[in-house]
């Protein structure tokens, strides 16, 4: 008995091992796709992965409904995207939905909100700090949004 256990449980830890291999190489089709412009191709591939629980997938699935490459813009669509991915602990969907809480895409503004995820952004050690140097460069730069975020984050 154990040892059926022992095989069943092995075999469902390699499906599991497998499943996200699978989806991380759907996901690398689709970047490939997006970055060549391809955007109707790429997001066939984005929502396969996506749906395997690729958060980089997850992601980019949001960056195309916010900015309308291979679909109709959909701030909500965008919003529930960036959501999924950022639970994930993937620092650019968390800055993403910081945003969207800033400004009100897809999600009713909330400051605290969008202070809590834009610090988790910038905080994360898998990006956080290409983010923050990103920002401060867009602030140097006069851009107004980063300069609030800025100042929302105490940076």
């Amino acid at each position: 008995m154990i040892k059926k256990i022992f095989i069943t449980l092995m075999a469902l830890a390699t499906l599991t091992v497998a499943n996200a291999q699978d989806a991380k190489e759907i996901y690398r089709q689709g970047k490939a796709l997006y970055d060549a412009k391809k955007y109707d191709e790429a997001l066939p591939k984005f929502k396969t992965a996506a749906a395997k629980g690729n958060k980089k997938a997850q992601y980019r699935m949001g960056r195309c409904y916010a900015k309308g490459r291979g679909v109709e813009k959909d701030k909500k669509a965008a919003f529930q995207w960036y959501t999924k991915s950022a639970k994930q602990d993937y620092a650019k969907a968390q800055y993403a939905l910081g945003k969207c809480y800033l400004k009100g895409k897809g999600t009713p503004a909330d400051q605290q909100k969008a202070k809590t995820w834009l610090k988790r952004a910038v905080k994360n050690p898998k990006g956080g700090d290409e983010i923050l140097q990103e920002i401060r460069k867009e602030a140097a730069e006069g851009e107004e949004d980063a300069k609030a975020i800025l100042q929302l984050i105490g940076k």
